[in-house]
């Protein structure tokens, strides 16, 4: 899910942190754009770039989380985003845009609708690389499409049967499939989060469609019925569980599950659809949002409030993150020393994350309930997280040949 946490961002400052990596003095077209965030302006140093790799240096000038989006020139379509900025923070994000119009936008406590529009001119043509490079960047493309196309064809069936058994009061048989219908999806969020309404359809929290006054839907509205909290109980804003929620009617039950469907199918037929790909820079950058994804919300616990399944959405986030790092390492390695050494050090820091989380249990065996996991026992995850962090914030700039 898009993480809509606003109490957790300031807990979350140095493992976000971590997560920026360097700030690179130029992009192959120029010097890095500047954006100056507030909490109702977003500024862009200029709005006419050259076509190819576009680094922006971007900094929270303003009281809570922010984050900036590329828009498709309808406004609507998300092409590049940089989400959870810190205020004070200054991070660096690059994105891959050819010739056209675009819009820059931010969205102050990434919530509502977005701050500061502004026409965004990509002129030129991108820039050529080598027959080899070229090679390669056509092959990671290409199979990390297929890796989307494969999550998703996983995930329709298991939606399917866990929402079937939710719609007919199979509790406990719904319960049971919660956490692992999940996992595909989890896996490529990044691309889920680029269809526009269609991820807060699926995967918002009650905090989140509430904040952004949005009709609550999917996997976690059905994850609450199946989890009552017990009177007294408070939600993951420290409100009470029951403020404007009652358990669903049959009739309710029907129409979420049936949303669920319908929704994941979607999903499905856009990633199928002829015109779908993806960019070097969106593989990239969709192993480091995952990544951030885990830090932001999974190491929190806030993600499943109520079934406490967390530690399955964190270990999918992490093997997607691995399998987009996977698609592009090879490019990473060939950028002399440094990005063999880069390859390397990633590669070692996802080895002792993964070790780490095989402590917990595992996808076929069932992992452990996250509010048994100890206050001590989250350091040690999020600390591990940040040591991959580190070397996998610079992936991006590593593979499309940018200077630091």
């Amino acid at each position: 899910m898009r993480n809509r946490i606003l109490a957790a961002a300031a807990g979350a400052g140095a493992l976000a942190l971590a997560l920026t990596g360097c700030v690179p003095n130029s992009t192959a077209g120029g010097a890095a754009l500047t954006v100056a965030i507030t909490d109702d302006t977003c500024a862009v140093s200029e709005a006419t770039t050259a076509a190819g790799n576009v680094t922006f240096s971007i900094t929270n000038n303003g009281t809570d989380v922010n984050e900036f989006e590329i828009l498709a020139d309808d406004k609507l379509r998300i092409v590049g985003e940089k989400e959870n900025v810190t205020p004070g923070q200054t991070v660096s994000y690059v994105a891959q845009l050819g010739p056209g119009t675009y819009y820059t936008a931010c969205k102050f406590q990434l919530i509502g609708a977005p701050t500061g529009v502004a026409e965004f001119t990509v002129t030129g043509e991108a820039s050529a690389v080598s027959a080899d490079e070229q090679a390669l960047t056509d092959q990671a493309v290409t199979n990390y499409i297929s890796y989307i196309k494969s999550q998703v064809a996983e995930l329709v069936p298991q939606v399917q049967a866990f929402a079937d058994a939710y719609a007919t009061g199979d509790d406990d048989t719904a319960r049971s499939l919660f956490a692992s219908a999940r996992v595909s999806y989890e896996r490529i969020e990044p691309t889920a989060e680029a269809f526009g309404d269609l991820d807060p359809k699926i995967d918002y929290r009650e905090v989140d469609a509430v904040a952004e006054g949005l009709d609550w839907t999917g996997f976690h509205r059905i994850e609450k019925d199946l989890w009552p909290p017990a009177e007294g109980a408070l939600n993951s804003d420290g409100e009470s569980a029951f403020l404007d929620w009652a358990p669903s009617t049959d009739e309710e039950r029907q129409a979420y599950a049936d949303g669920l469907v319908t929704d994941v199918q979607q999903l499905s037929d856009l990633v199928n659809a002829k015109d779908f790909t993806v960019s070097l820079a969106d593989i990239s950058n969709g192993a480091i949002g995952l990544l951030d994804e885990v830090a932001v919300g999974k190491i929190s616990g806030e993600e499943d409030w109520w079934s406490h399944t967390d530690l399955y959405d964190f270990y999918a986030n992490v093997q997607g993150a691995e399998v987009a790092f996977g698609n592009v390492k090879d490019i990473a390695a060939g950028k002399g020393k440094e990005g063999a050494a880069l390859v390397k050090d990633i590669e070692t820091e996802f080895a002792a994350l993964e070790g780490l989380l095989a402590q917990y249990g595992s996808l076929d065996s069932g992992f452990a309930d996250y509010s048994t996991v100890t206050e001590a026992q989250r350091k040690e995850l999020s600390d591990q997280v940040n040591a991959l962090a580190e070397p996998l914030s610079n992936l991006t700039h590593t593979v499309l040949g940018l200077s630091e």
